[in-house]
């Protein structure tokens, strides 16, 4: 494991080893007895869009394992003044020991990787968000036990979310199914890789998808750069809605996960959502330990 640019990159047994030292790093910082294992190492976190868990979970985490985090915007880098990516990847891997990416553009993580000479970490882009589905299984594990005879179920848009939850279902062994609006698919690749490699069910019918889940998933109709299409999004997803109907027909204990921010009244009721707050929040807190577990697996 060199960086962390999309899961599909990951073996099954890296995603799991991924998931062991979260779970170590969870048990360490809730008993105080923390360890520095990063320490004096320098991450620079470079963001072409904004966020409040990615920047305060990576920061923080930096900060626990004994090294520092530098905030880097376009306004802080010549890169959202026209200089290429691989000149700042070559200029920042001679400062810095990993650099994690959150931008639009899967080829922009993925160049920085090819011409810098330090680990990479993907924030988040418009492919996939890796970071979010390792904080995601770690919850899953942590509620269920184990990823055994799992169904996880997806409702919404097949944005970058939908891509990296299908490749971690799949890797950990869930079933996985996915209820979305026609025009609103997945990655058309991903979804051969999905049928050729595990058990996948792509519908448009939210019943068909949610029926004998264990986890349902969903996220916002519109993501982040998607606000002109808000109204065309709430067109085409009425009826995507995770609420007690769409409940009822998963499996009785079926957890609830959102990778937040939340628009409850849209994909989301606030009565499901409360309801399984402990489970969303717990999944929130993960992507603290999933990423310190990231990072020293490719830093130390």
């Amino acid at each position: 494991m060199k960086h962390l640019l999309k899961l599909a990159d990951l073996s099954r047994e890296e995603i799991l080893s991924v998931l062991n030292l979260a779970d170590q790093l969870k048990y360490e910082r809730k008993n105080g007895f923390s360890k520095p294992y990063l320490q004096g190492k320098k991450l620079g976190m470079i963001f072409q869009k904004s966020s409040t868990r990615t920047r305060v979970s990576f920061e923080t985490g930096m900060y626990e394992l004994g090294g520092y985090a530098l905030f880097l915007s376009n306004r802080d880098l010549q890169i959202g003044r026209g200089e290429p990516v691989e000149d700042t990847a070559r200029v920042l891997s001679r400062y810095l020991d990993g650099v994690m990416i959150r931008t639009f553009e899967q080829k922009e993580v993925e160049d920085f990787a090819k011409y810098g000479s330090i680990p990479v970490i993907n924030g988040l882009t418009d492919y996939c968000h890796p970071c979010q589905v390792l904080a995601d299984l770690m919850t899953v594990r942590e509620v269920k036990g184990s990823f055994k005879n799992l169904k996880l179920c997806f409702i919404g848009d097949g944005n970058n979310m939908a891509n990296s939850l299908m490749v971690g279902a799949i890797k950990t062994g869930m079933a996985f199914s996915i209820a979305c609006p026609k025009g609103y698919e997945p990655d058309g690749g991903l979804v051969e890789w999905a049928k050729a490699n595990g058990e996948f069910t792509m519908t448009e019918d939210v019943s068909e998808a949610a029926r004998g889940a264990d986890v349902i998933y969903t996220d916002v109709w519109a993501s982040m750069g998607q606000e002109s299409e808000k109204q065309s999004r709430e067109k085409a997803f009425k009826g995507y809605q995770v609420n007690g109907e769409l409940m009822s027909v998963a499996n009785k204990n079926a957890m609830v996960l959102h990778c937040l921010p939340a628009h409850r009244g849209e994909e989301i009721t606030a009565d499901v959502f409360e309801a399984h707050a402990d489970e969303i929040f717990e999944e929130a807190e993960n992507r603290l330990h999933a990423q310190k577990a990231v990072m020293c697996k490719l830093m130390k």
